[in-house]
Formats: C-alpha cells, sequence, structure tokens
C-alpha cells in the first residue's frame, strides 16, 4: 500500500485512538452490559479502519450465569481486539504492557488483568482475580503460550493460568487465531514477535492493503474437577489442529505459485 494510504489510515486511527479515551474516562462507571457493547462496537471499528476482515466458525461462547475462559494462540496485539470484537472480555497481559504510553492505561480502564510473570507468586493473586471474574458472569482471555509466535510452529499451553476456571468449575474454551489473505496464505507482517517495537508492528499493518484473520471457537472444556496439566493439553491439541490445517493451506498454495523449475527444487 502506498505511503500516502497509509498515512491516511494512520489518521483515521489516531481519531479512533482519541474516542478510547474519552470512553476511558466513563468506561469504569459503566454497567457490565454496557461495557461490554462498547468494547464490541469500539473493537469492530477499528478492525474496519485496518481492513481486518473477521471469520469466526465454530461455536462462540454462550452467555450464562458464569464466566468462561477463553484460551487463545498468540500472534499479534489484533488479537485482543478480534477476540473482542465477537466475545467482549477480560484479558490477562504481562505486566509490561500496563508501562506502554497510552496503551497502559487504556487497557487498565478496561479492566485489563497484569501478571508479572517473573514473579511466581503472583499467579496465585491473578488467579483469584480469574475465579472472581468467572463467578460473576464475565469472561477472560488468556494466552497460555505465555509469548506471542507467527503462528507456523505447534504452540505449547502452560497450565498454571488455568487454575482459576478449576477453582469455581468454569467451562474453558479454546480459540485458534490464524491470520491470512482471504485465501489461505498466511500474513507474516502481522506477527508481533522476537524484538519487534510496537510502533514498527502497528506501521507494518497500517501499510498491508487487508488482513483477513480466521478464529475458529473449538468445542468447551469442562474444568471442574480436571486435571490442571491435562486442561493445558487438550485446549492446545485443539488449537494445534486448527493450525497444522491452516499452515498446510498455506505450503499448498505456495507452492503452487512457484514456477515449474522451482517446484522441482522444492521436492528434490
Amino acid at each position: 500500500m502506498p505511503i500516502f494510504f497509509a498515512s491516511l489510515r494512520a489518521v483515521r486511527l489516531s481519531a479512533h485512538v482519541f474516542h478510547a479515551l474519552l470512553l476511558a474516562c466513563i468506561f469504569p462507571s459503566l454497567g457490565k452490559e454496557s461495557q461490554q457493547r462498547t468494547m464490541k462496537k469500539w473493537s469492530a471499528q477499528l478492525l474496519r479502519i485496518l481492513s481486518v476482515r473477521t471469520h469466526p466458525s465454530g461455536i462462540e461462547a454462550t452467555k450464562g450465569n458464569s464466566g468462561k475462559l477463553l484460551a487463545a494462540n498468540h500472534i499479534s496485539w489484533l488479537d485482543v481486539f478480534v477476540i473482542n470484537a465477537s466475545t467482549p472480555a477480560r484479558f490477562v497481559a504481562k505486566s509490561e504492557v500496563n508501562s506502554w504510553p497510552l496503551v497502559g492505561w487504556l487497557v487498565r480502564r478496561t479492566g485489563t488483568v497484569f501478571i508479572k510473570r517473573e514473579f511466581k507468586r503472583d499467579t496465585v493473586r491473578v488467579n483469584e482475580v480469574v475465579s472472581n471474574c468467572l463467578v460473576t458472569g464475565e469472561d477472560v482471555v488468556l494466552f497460555p503460550q505465555g509469548t506471542s509466535t507467527d503462528g507456523t510452529m505447534p504452540v505449547s499451553f502452560h497450565s498454571s493460568m488455568l487454575q482459576g476456571a478449576i477453582d469455581v468449575g468454569a467451562v474453558l474454551h479454546p480459540l485458534a487465531i490464524f491470520y491470512h489473505d482471504g485465501h489461505g496464505s498466511r500474513i507474516e507482517e502481522v506477527a508481533f514477535t522476537g524484538d519487534m517495537t510496537f510502533i514498527e508492528s502497528l506501521w507494518k499493518i497500517l501499510c498491508l492493503p487487508s488482513i483477513d484473520v480466521s478464529i475458529t471457537y473449538l468445542p468447551e472444556i469442562a474444568c471442574a474437577g480436571a486435571i490442571r496439566r491435562e486442561l493445558a493439553v487438550m485446549s492446545q491439541d485443539a488449537v494445534n489442529a486448527v493450525l497444522v490445517t491452516q499452515n498446510q493451506i498455506n505450503a499448498k498454495l505456495s507452492v503452487q505459485s512457484l514456477s515449474p523449475l522451482e517446484t522441482k527444487l522444492c521436492s528434490l
């Protein structure tokens, strides 16, 4: 995308972020349903500005008296808004996000739960917060990988953050996220990994003409009386099964785009 159009999109994004600042001032005083509607609408508008098209499949989390714990693979900071656009929830995030200029204040106002990963004792505190949220009917999203990846390798979920759902007998709902071009070819620029800064990642996304993202809601898993590590394995296996299929499609499309000579060399 030409720099001019990327810059124009950045201006629209700035106005949308300013709108978020105004909303954040009153957000904590809103009722729970109003908060969820606000998050869902604002996230959907953000995705439209960035030309992100979502393709949900499976059975989305149903509303009940208690909340659900949603566990997803983590590729980009966009993941939060992709999920919120369909299932508004509270998120568990690394404590470093709390110190990000502007962003940290915004996510604090929306009730994000921060965890200091370098202190194992903090996991107990966060699990208690998660349990309280679930009991009061709030859905909570976490990324059990503990870091973001480019989506090409199988994910491995840590089990420590699942204890909150076990303690209150909640339901675990795995989610699989995959960014592509609308035909199945993976979009590498979306991944927020390594030493990349947020600004670098944002500019890459602003320069993309469009992004498609498939979000697959996998079968729910009952947590009551479950063993934490078994829950982690069951949810990661469900997510990996989807990612393997998506990456196989991506690989097939990549081979089809090669010249006959390149295809022959790849098969050697």
